[in-house]
């Protein structure tokens, strides 16, 4: 392994961390790492691995989407709620860095909830929420985790 290589590999792990904390994009660092190492390497072999990045990197993210969302949509809850979540969670991540994500969104799908169905159904919805969320960061994660695996074997055939 040469010193690209090495330095690609490390924006690959910090990618994958990226997708555990919400500061970095992770699944794009380590789209733009692979990218980056397939155009200097230039030989089929990073082309391809570069490729099958895409690809699943790609699936990843329709699946973390489409997955989650059918699953709340079965539990009832609207997207209203989790639009109101997401923007508390924006402001919460500039409020409270890192953790404040988390926090405004789970503030924000309560709030919304509360206010739709009432104190007694507010909670239940906002667990289905959040466990929406976590299967979201879990299907990206394997998506990532597969990309950078990918990634370190076309390395280390290059």
């Amino acid at each position: 392994m040469d010193a690209t290589e090495v330095i690609v590999g490390l924006a690959v792990l910090v990618g994958l961390l990226g997708v555990l904390v919400p500061v970095l994009p992770g699944s794009v660092l380590i789209l733009a790492a692979v990218l980056v190492w397939a155009a200097l390497d230039g030989t089929a072999t990073a082309w391809t691995v570069f490729s099958v990045v895409v690809v699943l990197l790609a699936v990843g993210t329709v699946v973390k989407y489409a997955v989650p969302g059918r699953n709340l949509k079965n539990a009832g809850v609207p997207n209203r709620t989790l639009m109101v979540g997401g923007l508390l969670g924006l402001v919460g991540f500039f409020v409270v860095p890192v953790v404040g994500l988390l926090i405004g969104f789970v503030l924000g799908v309560y709030l919304a909830e509360l206010q739709r169905v009432g104190r007694d159904d507010a909670w239940p919805s906002t667990k289905h929420a959040l466990k929406a969320a976590g299967l979201s960061v879990l299907i990206e994660l394997v998506a990532a985790g597969l990309a950078a695996a990918t990634y370190f074997v076309g390395a280390t055939l290059t």
